[in-house]
């Protein structure tokens, strides 16, 4: 069975040697306060700044879940000052309705999936909180915009979800303050482990804060992190594992090329098609690791079925879109070739 569903996705096939591995070595039942784990975390760091070029001068963090990344970055960075979403999909409409339950000022600037977000004004330094790829829609942020975000909001910091992202996109880390995205998704790797990447600004915010009423609350998780240890249990197997897919990879410029190449075959032979076309028509913020396939009701579901009976799974819609769309990750663990069957089921469908 192939998974082009957009997470949790097709796992690297590597994962089973891997896990295998994870046994054999023992690390699995050391202690997370040891040697033999803080060596092991390390070196997963290591190879994830190494991979995706993270600045030696940013922290970086496990949790377990992009969605726990929300919890933290609002009781921690939030509450105090307040908080600034942009998004046009979903994903960023749920960010900031929790962190308004957790008891965040925030507010809200919505725009159109076909739009780049508007530059916002007057932050007064409060936390902008921002989507990198919205995977409900398949709709992304360029370079450009994050650059010129952080040259007009020079006193706020920059909090970006990058779940659907990190590990299969280029991302200019010192853009932003607070990057975080969970792994079953461009990582290839089964759900339960979250990366978190702090500025230091972002660090030294939390520590003037001082908020230290949760366990994982970020000066704590700085302060075991200082020592490569977690505040509390980790997902040991999904932090070796990590450091597994990361030793394996490409530096991640190569990955994000063949992924935009790839995007740009799937994308002009989908919208030659006469059932189906992109659902974001403007190519400028088109997702380069998640598709979004607009289609009539009917044939959505006729051809979801006759896909699974091929052996392909293809994501649902979501959110506003879940009834005329269907999605499509475009992540490293799949092969140009699953893509090319893909390609030919759609042919034979049409």
């Amino acid at each position: 069975m192939i998974s082009f569903y957009p997470g949790p996705s097709q796992l690297y096939p590597q994962i089973r040697e891997f896990m295998n591995a994870a046994v054999d070595t023992g690390i699995l039942s050391v202690n997370h306060r040891s040697d033999a784990f803080v060596q092991m975390a390390e070196a997963t760091m290591n190879s994830l700044r190494k991979k995706l070029l993270i600045p030696d001068d940013y922290q970086i963090y496990f949790a377990s879940s992009a969605t726990e990344c929300w919890e933290i970055i609002a009781q921690s960075l939030i509450l105090s000052t307040g908080s600034i979403h942009l998004y046009n999909g979903a994903f960023g409409q749920k960010w900031y309705e929790y962190t308004g339950k957790l008891g965040g000022a925030c507010t809200a600037q919505v725009f159109d999936p076909e739009e780049e977000p508007p530059l916002p004004q007057n932050t007064d330094g409060k936390l902008l909180c921002i989507t990198h790829n919205e995977t409900s829609n398949a709709t992304q942020l360029s370079s450009g915009y994050m650059k010129q975000l952080r040259i007009l909001c020079p006193d706020s910091l920059i909090a970006v979800d990058a779940t659907s992202s990190m590990a299969g996109a280029r991302l200019d880390f010192r853009q932003a303050d607070i990057w975080f995205a969970s792994v079953q998704k461009c990582f290839g790797l089964p759900a339960g482990l979250a990366v978190m990447i702090c500025s230091p600004q972002a660090v030294a915010k939390s520590k003037a804060i001082g908020e230290s009423r949760h366990y994982n609350s970020l000066t704590f998780m700085d302060s075991m992190m200082q020592k490569k240890q977690t505040t509390c249990t980790p997902n040991v197997l999904a932090i070796f594992l990590l450091g597994k897919i990361m030793d394996m990879v490409p530096v991640i410029d190569e990955t994000a090329k063949l992924l935009r190449i790839r995007k740009n075959k799937l994308l002009n032979f989908f919208n030659n098609q006469t059932e189906f076309k992109s659902l974001i028509a403007n190519k400028n913020v088109q997702s380069d690791t998640v598709l979004c396939l607009s289609a009539e009701k009917k044939q959505l579901r006729q051809v979801k079925e006759r896909a699974l009976a091929e052996g392909m799974v293809l994501g649902n819609g979501y959110g506003p879109w879940a009834d005329n769309s269907f999605r499509i990750a475009n992540f490293p663990a799949l092969e140009d070739e699953a893509y090319e069957r893909l390609i030919q089921f759609i042919k034979d469908f049409s």
